[in-house]
């Protein structure tokens, strides 16, 4: 069974059924989902998982071939009732280059999905 990019177990168990379209158990789960979907180049779900007042008309999809996503680690994650925050470091790679994303995410729950809000970058 292959591995779940975001680190979570198995990709079947883990991401893949949110990719599927399940819908994330909390803002920490899509936030997961949503880094898997970035190393597999998913746009789709990255799309659909974006909250439509917020969602960029370009994903950067020319450019995904040239990032390689290498691992992540969720370092605190507040729900707040149907609102939540998520922080987290990236790790990824760009023509060999290595790099960090340290982000805190906003995320809103409507209808019973959680959706991705925007990000804050904080300091590497």
């Amino acid at each position: 069974m292959t591995d779940c990019p975001c680190g979570g177990g198995a990709y079947l168990r883990c991401c893949g059924p949110l990719h599927d379209g399940a819908p994330a158990a909390s803002a920490e789960k899509l936030m997961r989902s949503r880094y898997s979907a970035y190393a597999l180049r998913r746009y789709d779900y990255l799309r659909a998982s974006w909250h439509a007042s917020t969602l960029p008309a370009d994903l950067g999809e020319e450019n995904g071939e040239a990032v390689k996503w290498l691992g992540l680690s969720v370092k605190r994650h507040v729900a707040e009732g149907d609102h939540a925050s998520v922080e987290f470091v990236a790790r990824f790679r760009v023509k060999g280059r290595g790099q960090r994303l340290h982000e805190i995410s906003r995320f809103v729950r409507e209808d019973g999905r959680w959706y991705y809000v925007d990000g804050q970058l904080q300091g590497n």
